[in-house]
C-alpha cells in the first residue's frame, strides 16, 4: 500500500535536481521519465507535486484497490458477441462480472443496475445483485436512489459530476 510518507522522502531529492522518484513509486512511469529528464519540468512539477501528494496517493491507493477487486476473487463467465447494445464485447476471452458492471457503469454516466448487469453479463439477477453488493461493501460502488424510487449503484470515478443527475441528494 502506497503511504504518504514515503512518497514525500521520495520527493525530496527533488530538491536538490532528482526529480521524479515519487512519480515512479506512484506508477506514473511515463511522468516520472518526464521529470527525470526536464527536473520536474523546470522545477514547476516539483512544486505540484508537493501540494498534491497526499491526493496523488489516494488516487493511487484507489486504482490499487480496483486492481485488487478485478483481480481476485472475481467470478468468471464466458460472454458471447451478440452485437447488441448492452452486451459486453469480448474475444472469447473469461470476462468477469465486475468488468461488465464497470463497461455498463462507464457507457451509463457511471450509474448501473442489477438488470443492467444481469442482461449484459449473462447471469441471474440474483448473482447481479451479490456481486454489486460486494463492490459497494468495499468502497468500489455507493447505492443511491433515482428520484423514481429505484435503486441503483454508481461507480463515483465513472459518473460525470458535471451532468445534471436524476440521483436524489441527502
Amino acid at each position: 500500500m502506497y503511504s504518504v510518507g514515503m512518497a514525500y522522502l521520495l520527493w525530496l531529492p527533488s530538491l536538490f535536481g532528482l526529480s521524479g522518484l515519487q512519480r515512479f513509486y506512484l506508477g506514473k512511469f511515463g511522468t516520472g521519465v518526464l521529470f527525470l529528464i526536464t527536473g520536474g519540468l523546470l522545477g514547476i512539477g516539483t512544486i505540484y507535486d508537493a501540494f498534491t501528494l497526499p491526493r496523488q496517493v489516494r488516487e493511487a491507493q484507489l486504482h490499487e484497490k480496483y486492481r485488487e477487486a478485478l483481480g481476485q476473487g472475481t467470478i468468471h463467465i464466458n460472454v458471447e458477441r451478440s452485437g447488441t447494445a448492452g452486451s459486453a464485447r469480448n474475444s472469447g476471452r473469461p470476462t468477469s462480472v465486475e468488468q461488465v458492471i464497470l463497461q455498463s457503469a462507464g457507457k451509463n454516466n457511471g450509474v448501473v443496475t442489477p438488470t443492467d448487469v444481469a442482461l449484459a453479463a449473462g447471469v441471474p439477477l440474483e448473482e447481479a445483485r451479490r456481486v454489486l453488493e460486494q463492490l459497494s461493501e468495499k468502497g468500489f460502488a455507493e447505492v443511491r436512489v433515482k428520484k423514481s424510487g429505484l435503486l441503483v449503484y454508481v461507480i463515483p470515478d465513472l459518473e460525470d459530476e458535471h451532468r445534471s443527475s436524476d440521483l436524489e441528494d441527502f
